[in-house]
């Protein structure tokens, strides 16, 4: 059964949701490469939950700027929200693996300081896609 886009989209902003807990978790418990991870994670659902409420069907890529400016098609305000969580585009990456990182590894490197500002760039992702979804 194919959902209509309103619902895909909702669908996507749920799991976005769900995934911005687990990187609270994570962030909780000093996981912060993963906190980051996930946060970008968390960032780029939300995008694509708005891309596909409005009628998009096939929403590939990772990068939250790339999303962002696809979504601004559809609504300019999103390039505001890209100039806020750009920075989440270099958490892809250099926090999952070791050769992202010049001698050391991401779970050494990353810090409660980015870690917070990734989950809270996060929420603010999916503030502004569930004020035009919700």
């Amino acid at each position: 059964m194919k959902r209509n886009a309103k619902e895909e989209g909702l669908r996507w902003l749920e799991q976005a949701k769900a995934d911005l807990r687990g990187a609270q978790v994570l962030l909780d418990n000093q996981v912060y490469h993963l906190a980051c991870f996930i946060a970008q994670q968390t960032a780029e659902k939300a995008i694509k939950a708005f891309l596909y409420a409005q009628g998009e069907e096939m929403v590939t890529g990772h990068s939250v700027t790339a999303l962002t400016t696809w979504a601004e098609q559809f609504d300019s305000d999103f390039a505001a929200l890209r100039e806020d969580i750009a920075v989440l585009d270099g958490y892809y990456i250099p926090t999952r693996y070791p050769n992202g990182i010049p001698d050391s590894i991401p779970a050494k490197v990353y810090t409660k300081k980015p870690a917070q500002e990734a989950v809270q760039l996060a929420g603010s992702a999916i503030q502004f896609v569930s004020q035009r979804l919700e």
